[in-house]
C-alpha cells in the first residue's frame, strides 16, 4: 500500500512539474521561436527583458505594485486576524466576508472595482492597482496569520498583563514575534498573488501600470517570444528564493521562540 502511495505521489508531482520542466530550458534558446530541439544556447532573451523598455517597465511595475500590495494586505490582514481572534457577534460573518475574494471570480471583482475606481479617480494609477491586488491577497494573509495566532498560548499574554505590562508592549514583545511566521507566510503569498494577477490589472491598470504578468499575457496573444520563457524563469526562480528565505527565517524565529 505504501509503495502505491509513493508511486502515485511521484506521478502527481511529475504531472505538475512537467510543464515547468518543458518551458524553462526554452529561456536559454538562441532561436526566435519556442521550439524543440533547441538549436543553440543563449542568454539573449534575458537581455531582452532588461533592454526592452516595455519589459523593463513591466518588471519595475510588478515589483513596485507587488511591494505596495503586500505591505497593505499584510497590515490590514494582520489587524483583521487579531480582531477576529476574540469571539464577538458577527465575527464569523466578517471572517467570511474577508475570505470572499478567494471564491468570487476575478472578472466579477474586476468589473466592480472598475465601476467604483472610475468614480474615485483610481483607474490608470499605481495606487488603484495596489489596492486591487491587496484585496485579492488579503484572504491569504488573514488565513495564515489566524493559523499562527491559534498556536499562541494565551496564558503567556495573560501572565504578562497580570504582571503590569502594557497591552501594546505585550503585543510587541510576545504576540508579534510568536505570530511572525504566519505573518511572513501571508506576506509571501500576498506578493506571489500580486505578481500573478492579470485580470484585475486588465480592468484597473493603464499603459503606465502594465505589470510583468500582463505583459506576458499580451505577448502570448500578440507575438509568442522566448522572452516569455525568460520571464517565467525569473518568476519561478524568484519564488523559490523568497520561499526558501522565508522558510529559513521561520525556522530561526521558531527556535528563538522555543
Amino acid at each position: 500500500m505504501r509503495i502505491a502511495q509513493i508511486i502515485f505521489g511521484v506521478l502527481a508531482v511529475t504531472f505538475l512539474m512537467a510543464p515547468l520542466l518543458a518551458i524553462l530550458p526554452l529561456a536559454f534558446t538562441g532561436s526566435d521561436l519556442l521550439s524543440y530541439p533547441i538549436p543553440s544556447w543563449s542568454t539573449r532573451w534575458f537581455q531582452e527583458l532588461w533592454l526592452s523598455d516595455v519589459w523593463r517597465r513591466s518588471i519595475i511595475n510588478s515589483l513596485v505594485i507587488g511591494a505596495g500590495a503586500t505591505a497593505l494586505a499584510t497590515v490590514v490582514g494582520t489587524l483583521a486576524a487579531l480582531g477576529l481572534r476574540r469571539a464577538f457577534p458577527g465575527a464569523e460573518l466578517l471572517r467570511s466576508t474577508l475570505l470572499l475574494p478567494m471564491v468570487i471570480p476575478a472578472v466579477i471583482i474586476g468589473v466592480g472595482m472598475q465601476i467604483v475606481f472610475v468614480r474615485m479617480g483610481l483607474t490608470n494609477t499605481h495606487l488603484g492597482v495596489i489596492i486591487a491586488h491587496s484585496v485579492v491577497a488579503l484572504p491569504f494573509v488573514v488565513v495564515n496569520v489566524s493559523n499562527g495566532l491559534r498556536g499562541i498560548d494565551t496564558r503567556v499574554e495573560q501572565a504578562a498583563l497580570s504582571l503590569g505590562a502594557h497591552p501594546v508592549k505585550v503585543f510587541g514583545v510576545i504576540t508579534l514575534p510568536l505570530a511572525m511566521p504566519g505573518i511572513l507566510s501571508g506576506a509571501v503569498l500576498a506578493f506571489a498573488t500580486s505578481l500573478d494577477e492579470v485580470i484585475l490589472t486588465l480592468f484597473i491598470a493603464g499603459p503606465n501600470q502594465r505589470t510583468l504578468a500582463r505583459q506576458m499575457f499580451s505577448s502570448i496573444r500578440e507575438n509568442i517570444s522566448p522572452a516569455i520563457a525568460s520571464a517565467a524563469f525569473l518568476f519561478i526562480l524568484g519564488t523559490i528564493v523568497i520561499g526558501g528565505g522565508i522558510f529559513l527565517l521561520n525556522r530561526t524565529l521558531r527556535r528563538k521562540a522555543l
